[in-house]
């Protein structure tokens, strides 16, 4: 359930992959049982493709990494968190328009 754009991310390659990046990377908090996360899924994938080199675009199954969930404390999903320089500088809670993560990610990318 991801484009050739979007890690597989998990508790073995978090920190690699998205702490020590130095790109802003989304990451998309899922699970294979839930509705909204498929729903969200195409849109993540189309994020991917559109931001391709200047932010990483990741999910995170919160079933297969639980470490992971655990520490960003993630309770509801989808939850989609924006890291940039390792740290959380945005995020959302629940299915949004595409625009609003468009808007997130293109914030923190004239900030820099």
């Amino acid at each position: 359930m991801a484009g050739d754009n979007v890690l597989h991310l998990d508790d073995d390659n978090f920190d690699a992959e998205v702490l020590s990046s130095q790109t802003p990377v989304l990451v998309d908090f899922w699970a294979e049982w839930c509705g909204p996360c498929h729903m969200l899924g195409p849109v993540i994938e189309e994020l991917a493709d559109e931001y391709a080199g200047r932010v990483k675009v990741g999910k995170v199954d919160v079933d297969q990494a639980r470490q992971t969930a655990a520490r960003f404390n993630i309770q509801n999903i989808p939850t989609v968190i924006l890291f940039q320089n390792g740290k959380p500088v945005g995020s959302f809670v629940g299915v949004r328009r595409k625009a609003e993560y468009q808007a997130l990610i293109n914030g923190r990318l004239g900030a820099r």
